[in-house]
């Protein structure tokens, strides 16, 4: 009897066959002596669409809403179908004994993998593999210490719960909001208050008034010193007038005396370890990457070079049990740029502190650090190496002592004001000593200016007497490092969605990049002026986010979560309903439809600027800027544009107005080169076999003529 194994994709299933010592090869499975392991190409199961419970759903109708099916259908995805059946074929065979769940550990896996079972009727035993990362060793160890599927139920009740309630609030909020104002206007439970916070900030930039303020500094031999009101004030005069008396009178002090010094011995502890969110912001800050970038590059790291763990982790922790083996990590990675920094590490005891390990707080999965595999740098693509090195960094920072430090205030008098500086000798590198070969600006030591000697009571000559005046600035917008920090702080999605988060608002050009920050468009400011007042709520969809998490702790109840949510899509499409307010699109252009006469919309598009009828009755569409093709136009032979009307598709010359239809590929066997080849071919056939089928294609090539 074997195991049939479930993973998620093909190339995990391929390594874990391997492992398993699996050689048999088929199309969609590889077989061994005791496993038969197969995959499931991402989600081969989805949620129906609103079509499969009533045709009518098919159209988008402000009276069909809400939607809310008693009980909510699951389907086969048309595109993966053939390897759904391929797994149900699978699941009855006579030799299978039961089923190993190798997809993803976490929320989202656990659901590919339970409605395949559903939907092909799994009777018989299932486990667990619950591996963090995808080395050989952690698969191997994960075999043999697999759990019973039944542990995990509360796990695949939450990720049911999530899935459900984003189709029944996503669906009829966009839908509702979509019919009501007749534009694409996309909401949902998370998108939707984390677009309402970006609003928030765009209010306060565009309401900000900025004010005018002074500071005095006091120039000394190679440092400066900045006059404050009191230790505590930060410096700026908020009248000029003040400022400038302020300055005239202290402008003539030729030195200023020491009137009070004091050293104290500081100490920073190194940074935690990466969690995604973590890892996602500093990649953000300092590589420049996207949200979804950074988890796409990490994927790989940890599923196909397999040097990291998962990923889709939001603790900042180890387990106790990991102590053991960072010994080990630390001496695989000892290579290239960080073999001095690794060697020097290993040459001392390593100090575990609750700062690195710490059970109460690792969930699921614990932080993000290198495995035990061994490192090939050269084998990893630039954006591989750069995005590992971050995690690299960060693990060997863990290991190493705190950056100490003697931070020393000084504080100047003259003539009744008072003047202070702060300087900083440096102690022990710890800590910062494996950033120094990178660069790394944000984890130097900050340039803080070197004092001289000093002594309470000393007298220092002054250069000179330094008035600037500045202006306050509105607080800034929202870079990606900084979005997932307060949609961290505000319980928004979970470390593993919140990329997707960001790039579902890019995409329905509710919000667009610009350099590296991110900014609400006027469909987005529109948006939420038209959206539910609730559904803009971040405390609202933190507290659904915690419900799922009692959920999967078993804490929570499933049943009175669903109608909660189902009773809030009720409401608000009511509330949609009765509204009065007006959308007015932001992408409209001067021109109309040639079908309808509705107005244009300019929308963008993988291949450039469209325009696209604003009736969703209309399906008119058409390029904005043409492409060029390869063909030429017959008379001045420059490339022609593409087209595309009601006959079909067209090639069009502006300049010479010639119009030539295109073929369907689909029919087209032989183009005009092809076809002038075989003629000529066929034409030097001297035997007359051939005369007939040259007769043929050059009728054939003078019709295209």
């Amino acid at each position: 009897m074997k195991s049939l194994v479930l993973a998620e994709k093909p190339s995990v299933a391929k390594e874990i066959a391997r492992v398993l010592g699996c050689n048999n090869k088929s199309k969609s499975y590889i077989e061994g002596p005791k496993y038969i392991v197969t995959w499931a190409l991402g989600h081969l199961v989805e949620l129906a669409e609103p079509e499969a419970y009533d045709k009518k759903y098919k159209t988008w109708e402000l009276e069909d809403l809400p939607l809310l099916p008693q009980r909510m259908n699951i389907r086969v995805m048309r595109e993966t179908s053939h390897q759904f059946k391929a797994i149900a074929a699978l699941s009855k065979r006579s030799d299978i004994k039961d089923l190993i769940i190798a997809t993803d550990a976490g929320r989202e896996g656990e659901l590919v993998a339970r409605w395949i079972m559903e939907l092909i009727h799994w009777k018989k035993p299932f486990y667990r593999l619950w591996i963090s990362s995808q080395t050989d060793q952690a698969i191997r160890e994960g075999f043999s210490k697999l759990k019973p599927g039944k542990d995990y139920n509360n796990l695949y009740r939450s990720a049911v719960c999530r899935a459900e309630a984003d189709w029944l609030i996503g669906l009829n909020m966009t839908r509702a909001l979509t019919c009501k104002y007749n534009a694409q206007l996309a909401a949902g439970r998370v998108q939707t208050p984390t677009l309402a916070i970006m609003m928030e900030r765009e209010q306060e930039i565009n309401q900000f008034q900025g004010k005018p303020y002074w500071q005095l500094a006091a120039q000394f031999a190679g440092f400066s010193a900045m006059w404050k009101q009191q230790p505590s004030h930060d410096g700026r005069i908020w009248g000029k007038e003040q400022a400038e008396q302020l300055h005239a009178r202290l402008n003539t002090v030729k030195s200023m005396t020491v009137s009070s010094l004091k050293v104290t011995e500081k100490q920073e502890l190194h940074p935690l370890a990466y969690d995604l969110t973590e890892l996602q912001r500093d990649a953000n800050k300092k590589l420049g990457f996207s949200a979804k970038m950074t988890s796409n590059v990490l994927q790989k790291l940890y599923e196909q070079h397999k040097l990291v763990t998962y990923p889709r982790t939001d603790s900042r922790y180890l387990t106790s049990d990991m102590a053991s083996t960072l010994k080990l990590r630390l001496e695989r990675i000892a290579t290239g740029p960080y073999r001095e920094h690794a060697k020097a590490i290993l040459r001392k005891p390593l100090v575990i502190t609750k700062r690195i390990v710490d059970d109460s707080k690792v969930s699921d999965h614990h932080a993000i650090i290198p495995t035990e595999e061994h490192v090939q740098l050269n084998a990893l693509t630039s954006d591989e190496r750069r995005l590992y090195d971050l995690i690299v960094r960060r693990f060997m920072a863990l290991l190493c002592g705190p950056y100490r430090y003697d931070e020393t205030s000084v504080e100047f008098a003259a003539d009744g004001q008072h003047f202070y500086a702060k300087g900083r000798v440096e102690k022990e590198k710890g800590w910062r000593e494996v950033y120094t070969i990178s660069r790394d600006a944000d984890e130097q030591e900050e340039e803080i200016a070197l004092l001289p000697t000093l002594a309470k009571g000393d007298s220092v000559p002054v250069k000179g007497i330094q008035l600037k005046s500045g202006m306050t600035t509105p607080p800034p917008r929202y870079t990606e490092a900084s979005l997932l920090s307060v949609m961290e702080k505000h319980g928004l999605g979970t470390p593993a969605t919140r990329a997707d988060i960001i790039e579902k608002l890019l995409s329905t050009e509710t919000i667009e990049r610009r350099g590296n920050s991110l900014h609400p468009t006027l469909k987005g400011k529109q948006l939420i002026e038209l959206v539910v007042e609730e559904l803009k709520s971040p405390q609202l969809t933190a507290k659904w986010e915690q419900q799922l998490e009692d959920i999967a702790r078993g804490r929570g109840d499933a049943k009175q979560f669903m109608a909660n949510i189902r009773q809030q899509a009720e409401q608000w499409v009511a509330q949609v309903k009765r509204e009065n307010k007006e959308y007015k699109p932001h992408n409209m252009t001067n021109s109309r439809c040639p079908e309808c006469g509705e107005p244009l919309l300019e929308v963008k598009g993988k291949q450039g600027k469209r325009y696209v009828c604003a009736s969703r009755e209309c399906n008119y569409k058409r390029m904005a800027e043409p492409i060029k093709i390869n063909k030429r136009c017959p008379q001045c032979h420059k490339k022609m544009e593409l087209h595309e009307g009601k006959a079909g598709k067209y090639a069009q010359c502006r300049p010479c107005n010639v119009i030539e239809k295109l073929e369907d590929k689909g029919n087209a066997k032989v183009n005009r080169r092809e076809t002038a080849k075989l003629l000529k071919q066929y034409s030097k056939d001297e035997s007359g076999i051939g005369n007939s089928l040259a007769d043929k294609l050059k009728a054939a090539l003078e019709q295209k003529d």
